[in-house]
């Protein structure tokens, strides 16, 4: 077979394998990076590929062992809130930022989401790609989360994956209810992003107008009150309302003027920030917002602010104006 023919059959499991690596390695480049890999490993040996099994469970195997080796070098990937207290909205030191290896990172929708799902499947594959789920993954043994996210969220069954990892059906069994045991114990609760749900469209065009006009009272008022606002790559975090007002009205007042664009990531709604640029002539990039949404109001708000590989990846202008 020549390698257009190949290439032609590997190539419409890129999407859906990349969003399997995203959610084993908790980041969307090394993710990419993990399905390229595979992609070559599989390109070199097609030839010795010979349909003992679906190409699909072939491609699996092997995304799964390059994520795998990548995990057993690589640093525990948390978010702000993991790594010790709330701070204060007062402080004018939110830390030193540190290392992108160690994150949680966003990922565009249409990078890790079907193309073409019927609307149960739509909010299904949403649901878990979710920040705080992706977050909680991290958390687990490599092998357990491969299981869960084998068995949980693409539904493979025991067997399919006990064939995968060269295991047993009884061992995938007891690492899925030890995954889900720990899962169990995390807060990972937030609504999926629904664009043609009334009340969803209602809060987001209330979120925007309210951010443009850098009205804190409205703000704070599409918040609950326990919100959280973490600033990857900061490790300062804030709780309630009161910090979040007095980050926003202290040392994020340069946030005044922002314009905001929509994306999706995670399945959640998210914004492109552009500051009023420096030289005073349109806006420049600043943060990729990704907001938490539940019961009809915002808990989490998530700041981005590693703009210069986020924005490209999400498809963001490089400018306004």
């Amino acid at each position: 077979m020549n390698d257009v023919a190949i290439e032609s059959q590997l190539e419409p499991y890129r999407r859906e394998l990349t969003g399997y690596c995203y959610r084993m390695l908790g980041n969307a480049f090394e993710a990419e990076d993990a399905v390229q890999d595979t992609m070559v490993r599989a390109w070199k040996g097609f030839d010795r590929f010979e349909g003992r099994s679906s190409l699909r469970s072939w491609l699996y195997r092997i995304a799964t062992n390059v994520c795998l080796n990548t995990l057993a070098s690589a640093q525990l990937r948390v978010r702000p809130m993991d790594l010790g207290p709330a701070g204060s909205g007062h402080s004018d030191n939110p830390g030193e930022p540190r290392a992108d290896e160690i994150w949680v990172g966003p990922a565009p929708d249409d990078r890790v989401l079907p193309e073409r799902a019927d609307p149960a499947d739509v909010i299904a594959g949403r649901e878990s790609v979710r920040l705080a789920f992706v977050a909680a993954l991290q958390h687990l043994p490599p092998k357990q989360r491969a299981v869960l996210i084998l068995r949980e969220v693409l539904a493979w069954s025991a067997q399919e994956v006990a064939e995968l990892l060269d295991t047993s059906v009884p061992s995938v069994n007891s690492a899925l209810q030890r995954a889900r045991a720990t899962l169990a114990a995390t807060d990972t609760a937030a609504d999926v992003h629904r664009p043609l749900d009334d009340e969803q469209k209602a809060l987001l065009t209330r979120y925007v107008s309210a951010f443009e006009a850098y009205d804190l009272d409205a703000l704070t008022s599409l918040l609950h009150e326990d919100a959280t606002l973490n600033m990857p790559p900061l490790p300062l975090w804030l709780r309630g309302h009161a910090d979040i007002r007095a980050w926003m009205g202290g040392t994020g007042i340069g946030c005044v003027g922002s314009r905001l664009v929509p994306v999706t990531a995670n399945g959640q709604p998210a914004f492109g920030q552009y500051r009023i640029a420096a030289d005073g002539v349109g806006h420049e990039p600043w943060a990729l917002i990704v907001l938490e949404v539940s019961g009809g109001k915002i808990s989490v708000v998530s700041n981005f602010l590693d703009t210069a590989r986020l924005f490209p990846l999400f498809g963001l202008p490089a400018r306004l104006g």
